[in-house]
């Protein structure tokens, strides 16, 4: 096992590190900016450092400060945990040149997964079913780009192969309006993700966004550990999700396995990752594979009793995979929600002092969170302060808990979402399950009006 882990991230996710670096017996060293020298994990670690101002760009982002904060210490590994350079290839890249152990995939894995276009070509050759679309860059010349757009049919969607979070998509609804889409999508992916490059794709009008998690040893052998419903969305934002996924075609699913777990093993992936998908009519079309852990692991590990983190970390240590797809079962249910430092009606981010914090307990219920009373939430960084997740035997269990839970909780001094997630639990269609990745929108839009 690794001697001793640098935990190259903030908030509950590296205290989610931490923890289970501790049950493996590794050290670990937190980094940490001057805006977050209060964070719970400080305390817990071995060792601690601090890597910069609060700008993120000036230390969670600072690659030459993480790796002589990890020469400086003696760490062996660094995990990037989620968000921040967690999916940034030359990050990964200099870790290993540096003689470190990157707990994730191999820099080409991560150059290949975050380009849309390069990733939907590896994902074609796995048998890994795709929107239909341009199959590669969209031309910029008029003519072919217009040829395209008609044999895919209206709507279609351009997006930014380098997009992420949202952002450098655009649906197209009519023909006349396809050119200047793609040169408005074109001038915004080379201002945010600094590559001109986009796609198109079929735009699907009611899909739901369903992911399947993956965890792979690069060493030839790659399992499942089933799926996710994350299709609650604001903004492109997940705000709650469940595993597995409610009411989908089962010989759909077990294809789709089948080819997200191949697709691993063909392309030499490492570490713990999530293909993403859009789900319509009983079929599932790649979106894109995140290659990381993500924000919510922790219902697939409710689900399947797996701790992916652990996984990871033995991975990176060169050790094959801990266990086979047989030794897989999916038990029950669970659902986690999204807790936000934010206004529930506005969305606007709520920092400040945390008077009061309790987290909820009782049969089934699990709190990622960082927070504790007397806690000050900085204002530079994401709003997400705790992963409320609760199992169940069945989705109605899991639900009936996830409200009780959400009437225990308690953090006073700022605003949070959870009054939002106490509506949504209680909301007839979500309840009922399968609802699409636009449903939440709607739903807040009419409670406008």
């Amino acid at each position: 096992m690794l001697e001793k882990v640098l935990i190259a991230n903030r908030g509950e996710i590296a205290l989610r590190i931490l923890r289970a670096c501790k049950e493996l017996g590794i050290k670990t060293v937190a980094v940490h900016s001057t805006a977050d020298r209060e964070l719970m994990h400080l305390g817990l670690a071995d060792e601690t450092v601090c890597i910069g101002p609060a700008p993120a760009n000036l230390s969670y982002l600072n690659i030459p400060a993480i790796i002589s904060a990890a020469e400086l210490t003696g760490a062996t590994a660094i995990h990037p945990g989620y968000g921040f350079l967690a999916e940034n290839a030359d990050f990964a890249e200099q870790v290993e040149k540096s003689g470190f152990a990157f707990i994730g995939p191999k820099a080409e894995t991560i150059r290949l997964m975050g380009d849309k276009v390069s990733a939907k070509d590896a994902m074609k050759l796995a048998k890994v079913p795709t929107v239909p679309g341009s199959d590669g860059p969209l031309p910029e010349d008029e003519e072919t780009a217009l040829r395209i757009g008609r044999e895919v049919g209206y709507p279609v969607i351009i997006k930014a192969a380098g997009g992420g979070g949202g952002r450098g998509m655009r649906v197209v609804h009519k023909e006349e309006d396809l050119i200047e889409a793609a040169k408005q999508t074109r001038a915004e992916a080379a201002a945010w993700f600094s590559n001109p490059m986009v796609y198109l794709e079929k735009y699907l009008t009611n899909p739901r966004h369903v992911e399947v998690q993956v965890i792979s040893d690069g060493q030839g052998q790659a399992i499942h550990l089933g799926d996710r419903d994350c299709s609650l969305q604001r903004r492109h934002q997940k705000v709650l999700e469940e595993a597995p996924a409610p009411f989908i075609d089962e010989q759909a699913r077990k294809d789709v396995f089948a080819a997200c777990v191949k697709a691993c093993i063909d392309i030499g992936y490492r570490g713990a990752g999530t293909f993403e998908f859009l789900y319509e009519n009983g079929r599932f079309y790649f979106i894109e594979m995140n290659t990381r852990v993500q924000v919510e692991h922790p219902v697939s590990e409710m689900v399947t009793g797996i701790d992916i983190v652990k996984e990871m970390l033995s991975i990176a240590a060169g050790n094959k995979l801990s266990f086979t797809q047989d030794d897989v079962v999916i038990h029950g249910h669970s659902l986690e929600c999204r807790i936000n430092a934010e206004d529930p009606k506005t969305f606007v981010p709520s920092p400040g002092l945390v008077k009061h914090f309790h987290a909820p307990g009782g049969n089934g219920v699990r709190v990622d969170s960082h927070l504790y009373s007397g806690y000050k939430v900085p204002s530079n960084y994401d709003s997400l302060i705790a992963k409320l997740i609760t199992w169940g035997a069945t989705r109605d269990e899991a639900m009936a808990r996830m409200r009780n839970a959400l009437d225990e909780i308690v953090v006073d001094g700022i605003k949070t979402n959870i009054p939002l997630h106490r509506d949504l639990t209680r909301d007839e269609g979500f309840c009922e399950g399968g609802v699409n990745i636009h449903y939440l929108e709607h739903k807040l839009a009419a409670e406008k009006h």
